[in-house]
């Protein structure tokens, strides 16, 4: 999508989200849920322990592929229940907070908390703004025309292409979080290096340990391979669907107010409740860069107070179905692409109207 400022004529009014906050806050939709997230992760505990027992009881067999869409779900879910405790959506102190979220992503996610923390601040500071959201200058998908224009080689390929080669690429995702995590910890640039250290480098040997225990060789990587493959997809649809597709800024930009600023370049997801269970609530993303510590359990009723709002204050709000919403984004990922040269020096093809 072209690179645009949405508030280009600087005629954004102030105090507007002063009062949807007002209004939020009094239908208590900003407290704390600690029993829905004792709950949830209760659940999601008891789930991995399932899995991790039939795992082991079903040994050496291909079957085990079997299981490999349901431990990325279940992983992909414990993903999500890190995002909220990052978000201090269930602890209100920090210490509790990082404490849970070093054990939950750098043990039994794997992942590095504190690259998350950082990378995941920046994307909610300046959503969909190119040279600060690092969503926006991804290295798997080119977002706008300028970068697709600078891409070399076998990137260059592949942009030409990145819509048809979507739902591939996003099977890389799971791997691009272990390739963060182990450069930020091997650089010690987090705030508790030698712990996140410790857990990640403990998760992955415990993992690699019960999979070759139990596994055949051929069978551990086939089990390895579609199991990152299958959670890099489905983190990848959970959050492609926000943000892709919707109006980028460009670095430059002047700045606008903070309702629009989160609003503009967000899009939420029309469902039912299971697909949103599915997405951990971030279908409802507008929302969520609205109040980063709303429970997940309040993003619904919210929703139909910034719904109402946003109509009231005249402030664009976008919503589509989950089918809509990818159409959308393959849509854009198709027209960036097409402003990629076939070659180097040679003319892109004209950009289609948008």
């Amino acid at each position: 999508m072209t690179v645009q400022d949405p508030a280009a004529d600087g005629t954004a009014r102030r105090g507007e989200f002063a009062e949807l906050y007002r209004r939020v806050a009094l239908a208590g939709l900003l407290r704390r849920r600690p029993l829905y997230y004792a709950c949830r992760g209760a659940v999601l505990a008891a789930a991995l322990a399932g899995l991790l027992v039939c795992f082991v009881m079903l040994g050496a067999s291909w079957w085990q592929l079997g299981l490999a869409p349901l431990f990325a779900l279940v992983f992909g879910q414990l993903a999500l229940l890190g995002h909220d405790v990052a978000h201090r959506a269930v602890f209100a102190d920090r210490r509790t907070t990082d404490l849970v979220g070093v054990v939950l992503g750098n043990l039994v996610v794997g992942m590095s908390y504190g690259w998350w923390v950082e990378d995941h601040n920046r994307h909610h500071a300046h959503p969909n703004r190119v040279g600060r959201d690092p969503a926006a200058d991804s290295l798997l998908f080119v977002r706008s025309p300028e970068q697709a224009r600078r891409t070399r080689g076998l990137r260059r390929l592949v942009a030409r292409y990145q819509a048809e080669l979507f739902f591939p690429l996003l099977s890389l995702q799971a791997l691009g979080l272990l390739v963060a995590t182990g450069v930020t910890l091997v650089r010690g640039t987090v705030r508790r290096p030698a712990l996140e250290r410790t857990l990640a480098l403990l998760h992955h040997v415990l993992a690699a340990a019960v999979t070759v225990v139990v596994l055949a060789p051929l069978q551990a990587l086939a089990f390895t391979v579609l199991f990152g493959a299958l959670l890099g997809v489905y983190l990848g649809c959970v959050f492609a669907p926000n943000h892709k597709g919707m109006p980028l800024t460009g670095p430059d930009a002047g700045r606008t107010d903070f309702l629009r600023r989160q609003v503009l370049p967000s899009r939420n997801l029309r469902a039912g409740r299971f697909v949103h269970f599915l997405f951990g609530g971030l279908g409802y993303q507008i929302e969520h860069h609205l109040f980063p510590a709303m429970p997940v359990a309040a993003l619904r009723p919210a929703s139909r107070l910034v719904r109402a709002y946003c109509a009231e204050v005249g402030v664009p709000y976008a919503e589509a179905g989950l089918t809509g919403c990818f159409r959308e984004v393959l849509r854009d990922l198709r027209e960036v692409g097409r402003s990629v040269p076939a070659r180097p020096g040679a003319a892109a093809a004209p950009e289609a109207a948008r």
